[in-house]
């Protein structure tokens, strides 16, 4: 059993680095829009409805502000992490080279959850904006393929077919090369960056401030689906922050290209914390834009505008009587998700390439394609489970257990990096935590918190994944292991090989 702790050494960490086949073809520019691609996009323009009316109300600002805190204490920890390990897996390698093989297994596979579940959050909320830019034109598909079957109210077969073919048009996009997504990112952040502050300046002028009164409503029950669940009140305002925090993802994003960056031990740092402090101050003036446009109550699915909870923030100017700016949204929307959607199928595919260099999942999942250089089996194989199971799945299901893997990944990180501060106390750090005890401590202490506010089904099925997972890791991944399989020395040949610092600097 002392084999599951085994650490991977931080020698073969630099000889992975040396040998990777991804090109670095990002600056820190790319890597900051790639995190605000991810960060900016269902947290705006779909959890804003949801969790105004579920949650917090016009409090929706305190809790993207609560979410906002415990994300910097982890962006903070995945900074000093990204400065030292300077490779595609995220929050999975770095628990690999501190706490040990089982707690890396663990992240990694809460980590798939996480981006699976957030993929596939996304292609639903993408078809729903999607299907309200075809009625703008006077176009209409059958419920048949805009519904899953859970919510699809009529007899016989029904999938969500635009959330179905999205996924695979990015597949698609991703396979031919990072450096190509990466350019049509840029261009839809731009997009969408614009869209957000047309939003907050627009929106200003719609403002009622008595949709503000009271600020934080007093706690209640509200009709979800079939049952009743408590909502408003100071609990409302931490259950919306756990509820919403899936939107602030994109983080974490960037540091699963790490193996891409030109300069990563620079450049990843800088990108986490720009793209997660302008994303937090744009969420903040959003929240307070819509509910002062919107009483947070007109949300409700079951009343008198009951598609307003889909696409809230065009739905909130054209109640306004401002039709023209909710094509200008829905438009924004419409393209804007698609490169949350690019950058969290590049995140999972990039988590599974780390994993199967290691030896803990098959070997498919990192086989380099020779010419475009990306995972081109991992992404395909990507692609067909998460268009299928985001065509059958309701939203609602999809968003709290994103959230669950998230919240769990960034407390593994906050504990990781504190370990490895105490036990390789030397290593090279181009950027440190400041106060590292205090700052741990309290991402830990928010994160768990956070978890435990989420939805008790989330909860649940959220374990179940991770109870699956360990099954899957004393099965299949400890065996395969090549830590293990074949030796360290023979794996690597770091004790073997002199190490040189790679060129990074090009």
């Amino acid at each position: 059993m002392s084999k599951i702790w085994t650490k991977k050494p931080m020698s073969a960490f630099e000889n992975d680095v040396k040998s990777s086949q991804l090109k670095r073809v990002l600056g820190k520019w790319s890597l900051t829009a790639i995190g605000i691609g991810a960060i900016i996009g269902g947290g705006i323009f779909v959890l804003t409805g949801t969790g105004a009316y579920y949650h917090a109300g016009p409090a929706l600002a305190l809790s993207f502000i609560i979410a906002g805190i415990a994300c910097v204490f982890a962006a903070l920890c995945y900074s000093e992490f990204a400065s030292i390990l300077p490779v595609e897996g995220s929050a999975y390698a770095y628990a690999y080279g501190t706490v040990g093989e089982i707690f890396a297994w663990i992240i990694g596979w809460g980590l798939i959850l996480e981006y699976a579940m957030g993929s596939m959050t996304v292609a639903v909320s993408w078809s729903g904006y999607f299907n309200k830019l075809l009625k703008m034109f006077g176009l209409h598909l059958p419920d048949y393929l805009t519904s899953d079957p859970a919510s699809y109210a009529g007899e016989g077969f029904s999938m969500n077919l635009p959330a179905f073919v999205i996924v695979l048009v990015v597949i698609s996009l991703l396979i031919k090369g990072t450096k190509e997504a990466a350019k049509a990112n840029n261009l839809i952040v731009i997009m969408k960056v614009s869209a957000v502050i047309f939003v907050i300046i627009a929106g200003a002028f719609f403002i009622n401030a008595d949709n503000w009164n009271p600020f934080i409503p007093a706690a209640t029950m509200v009709k979800e689906g079939e049952t009743m669940k408590e909502a408003y009140g100071i609990q409302g305002v931490i259950s919306g922050a756990a509820a919403i925090f899936f939107a602030y993802v994109g983080f974490d994003a960037v540091s699963t290209q790490a193996g891409e960056a030109i300069n990563p031990k620079k450049d990843v740092p800088f990108a986490i914390i720009v793209s997660l402090l302008v994303c937090t101050v744009l969420y903040i003036l959003v929240s307070l834009v819509l509910t002062g446009m919107m009483h947070y109550t007109d949300f409700n699915p079951q009343g008198k505008f009951p598609d307003a909870i889909k696409a809230p923030v065009a739905y909130a100017f054209e109640i306004a009587g401002q039709g023209w700016a909710g094509y200008i949204i829905t438009i924004a929307a419409t393209v804007g998700l698609i490169s949350v959607l690019m950058v969290m199928i590049m995140g999972q595919s990039r988590i599974f390439l780390g994993m199967s260099k290691d030896g803990l999942i098959p070997k498919m999942f990192s086989d380099v394609h020779p010419v475009r250089k990306t995972p081109a089996k991992s992404l395909m194989l990507l692609g067909i489970v998460i268009a299928t199971i985001a065509s059958l799945t309701p939203i609602s299901k999809l968003a709290d257990m994103t959230s669950f893997g998230t919240l769990f990944a960034f407390t593994m990180v906050c504990v990781a990096v504190w370990i490895l501060r105490k036990r390789e106390p030397n290593l090279p750090r181009n950027f440190k935590v400041p106060a590292l005890p205090v700052i741990a401590t309290l991402g830990i202490c928010i994160n768990v918190y956070l978890i435990w506010n989420l939805s008790h089904e989330a909860k649940l099925l959220s374990t179940a994944w991770l109870a699956l997972g360990v099954i899957i890791y004393f099965a299949y991944s400890l065996r395969h292991s090549k830590l293990h399989k074949v030796g360290y020395g023979e794996t690597f040949k770091a004790e073997q090989e002199p190490l040189q610092k790679p060129d990074l600097d090009l």
